[in-house]
């Protein structure tokens, strides 16, 4: 007889979980996780297998760390739903969906860069009410509780606030940004990318949505964006960035989505999306599609 968890039974009749305690849990399984790809990045890691383009790559271990956290989360909660960038996709019966990235950053993790994380988001009737990026190899964790603020961990020290950063003027700014996998996409973000460098202190591209999210809470760049990304890239790193006191969005007040994400605190997100909305609307790459 098959003893695993039944979520398409009803859920007991319990009030909701509070944010805090639905954080807790994803920072126990984001820790185990990004334990998991520790020991395995110690050995031989190569690409498996490819996704949207060649260099859009999957590894056996982005597909065990999925592995590990749906079974951790189901575990815990049987009757939650569960999003996540290898496949997995159940609606759930609980009120409670979670967003899982179990490696954000692919290509870093391969080339042994440190920048890759695990990213888990906690989804409450639509609204993500929680969020963890673990970055075990750079020793950082970023959390946030929907209304509680944001922390960054490293190591045994004190949690620290997060509260981005006081540029002003998007000339000065330090500007985080990522590029898609095709090559049709790539080639219309490099278009918008030389409309912002002239107006810019500097870009960064460091490979990993959820890590640039939190890098913007942290105050480490001034302001991201990226066109193309799907839920489990920004999740996670949006709350962060959110209640790190940042605005976190799209263009003309629409909310973030695949159109585009800019996390800027309120002194440069008006400039930093009106100069990204010069480019002709017609095209749809240029809104990353």
């Amino acid at each position: 007889m098959d003893a695993s968890p039944d979520n398409t039974l009803p859920a007991p009749a319990d009030a909701l979980p509070a944010p805090a305690d639905l954080l807790d849990l994803g920072l126990d399984v984001a820790r185990e996780a990004g334990a998991l790809l520790l020991a395995g990045r110690a050995g031989t890691v190569e690409a498996e297998a490819t996704k949207s383009s060649p260099t859009d790559i999957v590894t056996a271990l982005d597909r065990a760390s999925e592995a590990l956290v749906a079974r951790r989360l189901r575990e815990a909660r049987p009757h939650d739903g569960l999003l996540g960038e290898e496949g997995s996709d159940t609606s759930g019966t609980s009120g409670v969906r979670w967003i899982v990235d179990p490696l954000d950053g692919t290509v870093n993790f391969l080339y042994r860069l440190p920048n890759w994380a695990v990213s888990i988001a906690a989804e409450v009737a639509g609204e993500v009410v929680a969020g963890v990026v673990h970055a075990p190899a750079l020793g950082l964790t970023y959390t946030a509780v929907r209304g509680g603020g944001a922390l960054r961990r490293s190591g045994t020290g004190r949690p620290e606030t997060l509260t981005g950063s006081t540029v002003t003027d998007l000339r000065r700014a330090l500007v985080a940004t990522g590029f898609g996998y095709t090559e049709r996409r790539r080639t219309a973000q490099v278009a918008v990318l030389t409309r912002v460098v002239p107006k810019v202190r500097d870009i960064r591209r460091m490979g990993a949505a959820a890590l640039d999210l939190c890098a913007a809470a942290a105050g480490t760049v001034d302001a991201y964006y990226e066109r193309g990304l799907h839920p489990w890239d920004h999740a996670a790193g949006a709350l962060v960035a959110a209640e790190a006191g940042l605005l976190v969005g799209g263009l003309d007040g629409r909310r973030q989505s695949e159109d585009l994400v800019v996390a800027a605190p309120p002194a440069l997100f008006g400039a930093l999306t009106a100069l990204l909305a010069e480019h002709p609307r017609a095209d749809s790459d240029q809104l990353g599609h």
